[in-house]
């Protein structure tokens, strides 16, 4: 037998596992390393996560992802080239946060590693026939295993896609395996580029779990203020916005999509939500000499709407918590405008035990453990949520 796959038998048998996961989203603002150990899998999983931190990237290298990100038309050379620097820069940041953990590598067993989303195309996105439901993240698996020494999962939506889903949210598999309650029903909430929840009744039963994306999230305000407001990435503590009043009409031409009609669950992406759909709806609208203060009031107003709409919709009035996590939890006027929309306080997963900030990377070092040490939780036989183990493996050697 080949030596790492019987590394690999032996770590999937073993009574822990320390699993790095790896997470860089839409926003393109840096990545995301937890450190967690695991044991166990499926319902009877246990997590400590051992160290958390987050490598934003340098302007020079965001300029890079954004050339070839959520575009229909990009150098194909640069995403070839991209593809391995991304594999590279983030083995060397893990390396770099073992230092400065005093972490030997020997002793993690696993990297599981999201990758880049540089396009996201549902077919209720593209309506090309005969082609399916297609994502593409990119920082090849290989080149962070090969330079850190160390097994790598990778590509995590492809299978997703294969099995009959979209590619995403993922989130609901490590959602419903660490955070679902006997006797709560809850929202997990995260607003990242992309907004998205999933909705875990209680009881624990997975046949019951829901999971979808909304809409925009942070990515059209911050693709604003980027544009706008030079030296900015985001919209710090809504400065700006709390300037700024809500224009009725805007809003209204930003919700009047095809998008909000289309049955949950459904993904989407900055593909669709981006400036250029700000501008059809500002000239929709009659609203294309409105001032910055004001666009930037009515996108948040935007993203709560959805938000609200998108739970109110397929939760009904039956009582739920909802849990934060993801950059949006650090914008009080969204947070203000959901916790008035829904009536109640919002609180985030650090009250299940998780810092919100280090979430999705350690819901993507959990699907590595399912994949290699689990695998057995049956989520039935619904849309977009299909019963598989998710990863494509790398061997360092």
């Amino acid at each position: 037998m080949n030596n790492q796959i019987s590394k690999l038998a032996g770590i999937s048998s073993a009574s822990t596992r320390v699993i790095a996961g790896l997470m860089s989203g839409t926003s393109l603002d840096g990545l995301d390393i937890a450190l967690c150990e695991f044991s166990g899998s499926g319902l009877n999983t246990r997590l400590k996560v051992l160290h958390f931190i987050t490598f934003p990237y340098k302007e020079a290298f965001k300029e890079q992802l954004k050339s070839i990100s959520f575009k229909g038309q990009v150098s194909l050379q640069q995403v070839t080239l991209l593809n391995a620097l991304i594999g590279t820069y983030s083995a060397e940041l893990i390396l770099e946060a073992l230092k400065k953990w005093d972490y030997p590598v020997d002793a993690v067993d696993l990297i599981a590693s999201h990758g880049q989303t540089i396009f996201h195309a549902p077919f209720s996105l593209h309506q090309q026939i005969p082609f399916p439901d297609a994502t593409l993240q990119i920082g090849d698996g290989d080149h962070i295993a090969v330079k850190t020494g160390i097994i790598t999962l990778s590509d995590f939506r492809q299978k997703h896609i294969a099995a009959g889903g979209e590619g995403a949210p993922l989130a609901v598999y490590g959602d419903y395996l660490l955070f679902s309650s006997p006797d709560e029903n809850r929202i997990l909430l995260n607003i990242g580029g992309i907004s998205n929840f999933t909705y875990l009744p209680a009881g624990r039963d997975a046949n019951h779990v829901f999971s979808t994306d909304v809409g925009p999230g942070n990515t059209m305000m911050d693709q604003f203020i980027q544009l706008h407001y030079p030296g900015k990435y985001y919209d710090q503590d809504a400065a700006v916005a709390k300037t700024g009043k809500v224009n009725e009409a805007l809003v209204a031409a930003l919700m009047d999509n095809d998008f909000f009609a289309d049955p949950f669950p459904r993904t989407t992406g900055p593909e669709l939500f981006n400036i250029a759909y700000l501008r059809a709806a500002q000239k929709q609208s009659g609203q294309e000499a409105l001032a910055p203060e004001d666009i930037l009031a009515s996108l948040c107003e935007f993203t709560a709407r959805s938000i609200i709409a998108a739970i109110r919709t397929s939760i009904g009035d039956q009582p739920f918590a909802v849990y934060l996590s993801g950059g949006g939890m650090h914008n009080p006027l969204l947070v203000d405008k959901l916790t008035a929309g829904l009536g109640f306080e919002l609180r985030n997963t650090t009250a299940l035990g998780i810092n919100p900030d280090a979430k999705e990377a350690v819901l993507f070092a959990l699907l590595a453990n399912e994949c290699v040490a689990g695998g057995d939780t049956d989520f039935g036989a619904r849309q977009g949520i299909p019963s598989v183990t998710m990863g494509k493996i790398s061997l360092p050697y």
